[in-house]
């Protein structure tokens, strides 16, 4: 894998985790959906702040050259499911109308759902990319 590939996922991975961090700060900036060690309870919020120790593992891992960009395929496919399905269809926590009503601007509202769509693209690109990247180095092709 060449240097510029590399550099990419890194960028893709840092400005997914980027987008996951201001859409856990958005959640406390509603007040809505938080979890421990905010409130007593152990919500799905809880559970998402559970990503972060393996998005640093995973920093460091693959910056010292012990892992593949599968494991950047793995995360980030898990974490686009959870995140998906936490937000949007039948089984959603969190639908949309509880990121925009607990604003009083539409704007800002609708600020944070764009927000969480380009947070989820940026995990799905990650994931594929990733995922290509793997396939490719393990087939020999770079």
């Amino acid at each position: 894998m060449c240097v510029h590939q590399r550099k990419r996922l890194i960028t893709l991975a840092l400005l997914t985790t980027l987008f996951g961090v201001g859409h856990h700060v958005d959640h406390v900036i509603r007040g809505n959906h938080v979890g421990w060690p905010l409130i007593p309870e152990v919500t799905p919020f809880t559970y998402s702040l559970g990503f972060y120790p393996f998005i640093a593992i995973g920093f460091y891992l693959y910056l010292s050259g012990r892992t593949t960009p599968i494991y950047w395929a793995f995360l980030t496919g898990v974490g686009f499911f959870f995140v998906g399905l936490a937000h949007f269809g039948p089984v959603a926590v969190e639908p949309p109308a509880d990121i925009l009503g607990p604003y009083s601007s539409t704007l800002a509202g609708y600020a944070a759902l764009v927000w969480l769509v380009v947070f989820l693209m940026l995990l799905a690109s990650t994931c594929l990319y990733s995922a290509r990247l793997w396939w490719r180095q393990k087939s020999g092709k770079g």
